[in-house]
């Protein structure tokens, strides 16, 4: 669905790098992730650490969302790990040209990543976070239906709420769940899409109702235009002490990371907004939506 080109983000992009490489046979498949560490990792040995999985989006490598979305220099400011999984030709399974059910079984990967990584690094269990872009964001989704004892929290990048990931959500368990959407988005439609996933509204409203949250009062804030883009950002919420589902609407956006650089190299890509820094607002909205 979506395909960056490395070439472009080497040559113009300097960031820390250090992230290494693991491999395991997963149900007869060797499966790989990137596993970054703070540099307070290293110095702080005392601490469990907030682990936060980082989905790429369809047709990219786990590098190429690493370097896109810069998510490792986030991490060492505030302190916590990033996994970034890779998907089966890369791609994840949220019903989109695969069964649902019986396809690629890509919950099972991530746990056997979380089992793993809980093994060989101080993880707070109760700050287990995803985010993803297009693909990985739509997977995100279902990672808040089908693993909300794992997760706290999950922000989908342009990707709403998949028609199976709701068909099959059974479980009642309440997670934080942020949706960011382009309103020009041209890959993912921000109105969604007949037979395959909701609109980003409908998405944000699913998950209120499903959180409890309905009739709730819901706050508003407005971030300053970019006037170069034309783009403005508004993000609403509702929350209670125990789970929050917000909206981030980019008017004007495109099916980008808020706050990158923009790589619209042969792909209609569309506008990426300045206004916000994308990792300090999930950031913020993973902190304090940890489990309690």
């Amino acid at each position: 669905m979506l395909k960056l080109f490395i070439t472009a983000v080497l040559l113009t992009t300097v960031i820390s790098v250090s992230a290494q490489v693991k491999s395991f046979q997963f149900e007869g498949v060797k499966r790989k992730y990137l596993v970054y560490l703070p540099a307070s990792y290293q110095s702080d040995t005392t601490q469990s650490f907030p682990l936060v999985f980082n989905f790429h989006g369809g047709g990219m490598t786990v590098a190429e969302q690493m370097l896109y979305t810069r998510m490792n220099e986030a991490a060492d400011k505030h302190h916590f790990i990033v996994v970034y999984p890779s998907g089966i030709k890369q791609d994840w399974n949220v019903g989109f040209e695969m069964s649902y059910q019986n396809g690629t079984n890509d919950i099972g990967y991530v746990k056997a990543i979380l089992d793993s990584l809980k093994q060989a690094y101080r993880i707070d269990n109760k700050a287990v976070f995803a985010t993803g872009l297009s693909r990985g964001g739509f997977f995100c989704h279902r990672l808040a239906a089908e693993m909300p004892d794992d997760f706290a929290a999950i922000a989908s990048i342009g990707g709403p709420l998949p028609d199976s990931v709701k068909h099959f959500h059974q479980s009642n368990k309440k997670v934080s769940v942020m949706q960011v959407h382009g309103t020009a988005d041209k890959v993912v439609k921000y109105d969604g899409k007949t037979d395959a996933y909701a609109s980003a509204p409908a998405t944000y409203r699913y998950w209120v109702t499903r959180n409890g949250l309905a009739g709730q009062k819901e706050n508003k804030q407005v971030f300053n235009s970019d006037r170069k883009d034309n783009t403005s950002v508004m993000m609403q919420e509702v929350t209670n002490k125990n789970v929050t589902v917000s909206l981030v609407t980019i008017e004007n956006g495109g099916h980008t990371w808020p706050g990158s650089v923009s790589y619209n190299i042969g792909y209609p890509l569309g506008n990426t907004t300045r206004d916000i820094d994308m990792n300090e607002i999930i950031w913020r909205f993973f902190r304090k939506n940890r489990k309690h």
